[in-house]
């Protein structure tokens, strides 16, 4: 048999039958709901006379519209309330399990599925969310939806999708002490460009990439659709059984052995080829922090503001300048030191509890400066009942955080989260294009501890330099 990349072993497995016009029709595993882009979903249903195909394989969480402040309800931003009920309805008359706002199990969409067991290596995951990709962190599929797609899925539990190419980036060495997958990432993304991987099914591979803990490749795999990849994988292998064993909606036992061994065989083939293949070396990476008003306009926290006039490419010249003018920075001054405003700990990029713990390792025994605003938000009711078990609350109290309950927050501004006109964040969440954390925000992407660290010092600092506390 031709050696098979893992996107074509999923590919193969899913695979319903080709349809004219070079799509074709794919089973979906796993369907995610979340209160925005479902509603217009459900009264297409409800307007043709259809239900949901499978209900048991739908699961939905309230977790873009909803406050992350204590005894927080429906009522949010205007408009919030009359989607949060009516997702609450659906998803009741459908028989839809739904982690809502008071639930035990509530969380960011993205944080949650993983955690349940909901994901699984192997299956195919849609959401109508651009970061469902997140997921395949565990060799899953998965990848954002439109509503007219939830429409489709909700009704046939099927959808129709074009093949796209291969393509693999292969992260060879060992990240440098206080990086992190989010500084890796970041450093991809701006080797690549936020258009490298369009068309593509990014597969990440590698001796830094196996290393990786499996909160880092969510955190990677999260981010691949920045690179333009409609999806983003890595292999599954033991790191990824072991976080598996034991969840929720996991197989147990017997049924786990056995889909384990299925597991194995999803890794790409000796010898088979992609349609593109990239190599990087991870011990060249250094923190990263977003300069501009796109992922891939990113430098290692201790270097300059790059300068428009020394790029060569006009397109990219233009975009660069604007960009300096929009963040109200000086072409050729060092990112150190820059003065901040706020910062935003959460998002799906970097809820989990490892996330935490990096930002609270450096916040501990410190003081928010007195200047900036922080909110430390966690990713679910779980990672924040854990994050609590270990103290982790007090020291972001103590330090002057303000501890929040679980939502997708200040990442997309949906909510009463957000970034005041011309004040400048270090976010951790995934995109930092004009007014995405508000109307004349200036975000600043950053891992936990770089945010924690500029939370601390007040502007922008090298998690390097602390020094111990």
């Amino acid at each position: 048999m031709t050696p098979r990349t893992l996107f074509q072993k999923l590919w193969d497995q899913h695979h319903i039958a080709d349809l004219p016009g070079g799509e074709s029709l794919i089973h979906i595993d796993r369907h995610l709901l979340y209160e925005i882009t479902s509603a217009q979903a459900f009264e297409g249903l409800r307007s043709t006379g259809r239900t949901v195909r499978n209900p048991e394989l739908t699961y939905g969480t309230t977790d873009h519209l909803i406050s992350t402040e204590r005894g927080r309800g429906d009522d949010t931003v205007e408009g919030g309330k009359i989607l949060i009920q009516a997702f609450r309805k659906n998803t009741r008359e459908h028989a839809i399990r739904h982690f809502d706002v008071h639930d035990p199990q509530q969380g960011i969409v993205h944080v949650v599925a993983p955690e349940l067991g909901i994901a699984l290596p192997g299956v195919t995951l849609v959401c109508g969310d651009s970061h469902t990709g997140t997921v395949g962190a565990l060799g899953a599929w998965a990848w954002g939806i439109g509503t007219s797609s939830v429409e489709q899925v909700l009704a046939t539990q099927t959808l129709a999708v074009r093949k796209p190419k291969t393509m693999r980036i292969r992260v060879d060495g060992v990240l440098g002490d206080g990086v992190t997958a989010k500084d890796l990432i970041l450093y991809l993304i701006g080797q690549i460009g936020t258009a490298g991987a369009t068309g593509y099914a990014l597969e990440l591979s590698g001796q830094a990439i196996s290393a990786m803990p499996m909160e880092g490749r969510f955190t990677l795999c999260n981010m691949g659709v920045e690179a333009g990849a409609r999806t983003t994988l890595i292999a599954p292998d033991d790191t990824t059984f072991d976080y598996v064993r034991g969840r929720e909606f996991a197989p147990a036992g017997d049924a786990f052995e056995m889909a384990v061994l299925h597991w194995r065989e999803l890794a790409s083939d000796e010898g088979a080829t992609y349609d593109a293949e990239l190599h990087f070396d991870a011990s060249v990476v250094a923190p990263q922090v977003t300069w501009g008003t796109s992922p891939e306009q990113v430098a290692a926290i201790d270097a300059l503001v790059p300068d428009p006039a020394h790029i060569a490419d006009k397109e990219e010249r233009d975009a660069a300048q604007r960009a300096i003018e929009y963040m109200d920075i000086r072409p050729g001054a060092p990112l150190l030191g820059l003065k901040i405003d706020n910062v935003f700990i959460g998002s799906c990029t970097n809820s989990r509890i490892s996330d935490l713990q990096a930002a609270a390792a450096v916040a501990r025994g410190r003081k928010v400066a007195a200047h900036v605003r922080a909110i430390v938000v966690p990713g679910s009711m779980s990672v924040k009942r854990e994050a609590e078990a270990l103290g982790l609350d007090r020291i972001f109290l103590d330090a002057g955080f303000e501890w929040r309950e679980p939502g997708c927050s200040m990442c997309a501004a949906v909510n009463n989260d957000r970034v005041a006109p011309g004040s400048r964040c270090v976010s951790t969440s995934n995109r930092n294009f004009e007014g995405r954390q508000g109307p004349g925000a200036r975000t600043h992407l950053a891992s936990p501890a770089v945010a924690a660290a500029a939370a601390i010092a007040g502007k922008l600092a090298d998690t390097r330099n602390l020094g111990a506390n």
